[in-house]
């Protein structure tokens, strides 16, 4: 595993794709940033019509699979509904993105510290420990302000986030290069 990870194609094909990803969630942010309730109105949207794409895939298969039995039908109709909540209800819909955010930048927090402990004598790596730290910061913040500041906080925090991944990734990117 770990000769796979200092091969000269790995890490080629990782800069590449470090530099690009970066440059576009480096544009995402600072759209997320400028425009927060745009942001957390699109979210909140896109994550209903997931549920709602989820709910009816989800009851595809219980045709296919388990049409007698209407315990199977418990979990396509939920998402459905909680789709369509999501549509109908958009700022209630940020407020409970908002807690799930927050679970997020814990995550990304313990995320962030780990692939910094990976990346250990690696070039680049001190931006993969502020990230952690930013992310937990943010957490924070988020959870003193809810669910008042939700409308504009859910797009701001998304924005910095996609911000700062889109910096480590295009540093990591552009400071790392294959042994000739």
């Amino acid at each position: 595993m770990d000769t796979y990870f200092v091969s000269s194609d790995f890490i080629k094909q990782f800069r590449r794709y470090s530099i690009v990803s970066g440059i576009l969630l480096i544009i995402a942010g600072i759209l997320g940033i400028l425009l927060p309730q745009l942001m957390s109105l699109t979210v909140s949207i896109f994550v209903g019509w997931l549920f709602i794409f989820s709910g009816l895939i989800s009851g595809y298969h219980v045709i296919r699979s388990y049409r007698k039995n209407w315990v199977a039908w418990f979990k396509p109709v939920l998402l459905l509904v909680l789709g369509i909540l999501f549509l109908l209800f958009p700022t209630a819909s940020i407020a409970a993105l908002g807690l799930l955010l927050v679970v997020y930048f814990l995550l990304d927090t313990f995320a962030g510290f780990a692939a910094a402990h990976e990346l250990k004598g690696h070039k680049g790596r001190i931006w993969m420990i502020l990230n952690a730290i930013l992310s937990l910061i943010l957490a924070i913040i988020f959870l003193i302000g809810w669910p008042i500041s939700s409308i504009w906080l859910v797009g701001l925090f998304i924005g910095i986030s996609l911000l700062m991944d889109g910096i480590v990734l295009l540093t990591l990117g552009l400071a790392i290069h294959p042994a000739d």
